[in-house]
């Protein structure tokens, strides 16, 4: 018997052990996992949207949403919904599954901030343009001389889930450890380490990003804190894109040469990444930039986490409503 619980897959899952099958024994999947704006298909007849924004290319926006007429719920296996229009959905009382509120689950998932930690050693030892060197038939040090950490201080802005994984990963490198986060007063054994954003910015070798792109943090690196920062510091972000004012971080590392920029993300990902200044920067070969396609959160054990565990909650919805 048919089931015609229409459920829209427009990220892929099907590298995932067990997912495509446990969803396909409740829903009839409609598996578009390249899904953009223009793609051709009956949205009326979707209830239900599973997606992830890494390497999405749509957006659901309102202007998206309007489509379908029929949804009852997105589910979306990350703890960021910036690429859902979240009001849309309060408003035509659409059901929003998502990571934000599994602490059982994202508090096993450790990948985003291990790849912070690797995007943050890469730029101070300078891997990828010394790897590149190679096949430049160069093989010298000199250009290439990094720093120890011991000897660094580093600042981390962000300071919940994923900014505490960070922390403990760099303890064991004795850097000085300099903490951000202004909701909230840090109560455990890094207290001590509480910083005021100010002095992050002026005395750090190294500034690390854990926030949320909400409202308040669109931007938040712009030109006037960027003039507060060494002139040879790395900026690593694992976040995403919109928190970086791009034109006003080009400027600065075309001004600072010995500054880098290190990222999993860039500016309006979805729809425009290839016109994000970052992007455009990078691909004329700038090697103070180093970026990633968004795979922060890319392993096979946060994938067999996050996915199986919202899709579990989609069911349970599916049933609920049943």
């Amino acid at each position: 018997m048919k089931k015609k619980n229409y459920l829209l897959v427009c990220t892929p899952i099907k590298n995932i052990e067990n997912l495509y099958a446990k969803l396909s024994d409740h829903f009839d999947i409609i598996y578009r996992p390249q899904l953009t704006s223009k793609t051709t298909i009956n949205f009326k007849k979707i209830n239900f949207i599973f997606t992830n924004p890494n390497m999405s290319k749509i957006k659901f926006d309102q202007r998206t949403l309007l489509n379908f007429t029929n949804l009852k719920a997105i589910c979306t296996a990350s703890t960021g919904t910036n690429h859902i229009d979240l009001k849309y959905l309060k408003k035509n009382k659409i059901k929003l599954i998502s990571l934000r509120n599994k602490k059982n689950i994202i508090k096993k998932i450790t990948s985003t901030a291990e790849h912070a930690f690797a995007l943050l050693i890469s730029s101070i030892r300078n891997v990828g343009s010394a790897s590149q060197s190679i096949k430049r038939k160069q093989w010298e040090y000199l250009p290439f001389i990094g720093r120890q950490m011991d000897h660094m201080t580093i600042g981390v802005i962000g300071y919940g889930r994923l900014g505490k994984i960070f922390v403990n990963l760099l303890s064991g490198f004795h850097s000085k450890i300099l903490i951000h986060e202004k909701k909230f007063k840090i109560l455990d054994e890094n207290k001590n380490k509480q910083s005021s954003l100010n002095n992050i910015l002026k005395n750090s070798d190294a500034i690390v990003m854990h926030i949320h792109a909400d409202q308040e943090n669109i931007k938040f690196i712009d030109r006037n804190k960027l003039k507060k920062m060494k002139k040879d510091v790395v900026i690593v972000n694992t976040s995403r894109g919109e928190i970086i004012d791009e034109k006003d971080l080009v400027d600065f590392l075309k001004k600072n040469k010995n500054s880098k920029y290190a990222a999993d993300v860039v500016f309006d990902e979805i729809k425009n990444k290839w016109k994000s200044q970052i992007m455009k920067e990078f691909i004329r070969g700038n090697e103070n930039i180093l970026l990633t396609p968004h795979i922060a959160g890319m392993t096979k054990e946060a994938q067999m986490y996050a996915y199986h565990a919202v899709s579990s909650d989609l069911i349970k919805f599916l049933k609920k409503i049943k």
